[in-house]
């Protein structure tokens, strides 16, 4: 009987050995899936930084206004990275798409906003793939992004 109680007792163990392996490539999966989605994230906001940093080259005039809120998109990308020990990453990269920034400030003010609201569609539609913690992350920065569209379109 003690024999059969031991094999029992082993085929648990490996049993549960295989659950704890899955178990561990699941969560190394998550991560890799959070990593990935961080790094998503945090390129668009530094890419809008970019943009900012593009018109704020075109429209020096412009600075007071846009200041804070180049700020604020650079700080939403240091928060969505995912190894904030490795940096803030590029900031002064033009934004994807931008070839040109508009010789008219209002037309330039008007492209910002449209690539502000294109950043925080994006990162709302991101909050559904997102665990919890990362999810609460992306909706307030798409919340502060759609913000300074509001702003930046003067309402419209």
């Amino acid at each position: 009987m003690t024999g059969a109680a031991a094999a029992g007792l082993l085929a648990g163990c490996s049993d549960a050995g295989g659950g704890h392996d899955s178990a561990a490539a699941e969560r190394e999966a998550a991560k890799r899936a959070e990593a990935a989605l961080r790094e998503r994230t945090s390129a668009a906001s530094r890419a809008l930084v970019g943009q900012y940093d593009a018109v704020l080259a075109m429209h020096p005039a412009l600075r007071d206004r846009l200041a804070p809120l180049r700020d604020q998109a650079a700080q939403h990308g240091t928060a969505l990275a995912s190894a904030p020990a490795a940096g803030p990453g590029p900031t002064t990269t033009r934004a994807p798409g931008v070839s040109t920034v508009p010789a008219d400030a209002d037309d330039a003010l008007k492209q910002l906003a449209d690539a502000e609201r294109r950043t925080s569609d994006a990162q709302l539609a991101a909050v559904a793939a997102a665990p919890p913690e990362l999810a609460r992350l992306l909706a307030s920065v798409a919340a502060s992004g759609a913000g300074h569209a509001y702003l930046l379109g003067g309402g419209a």
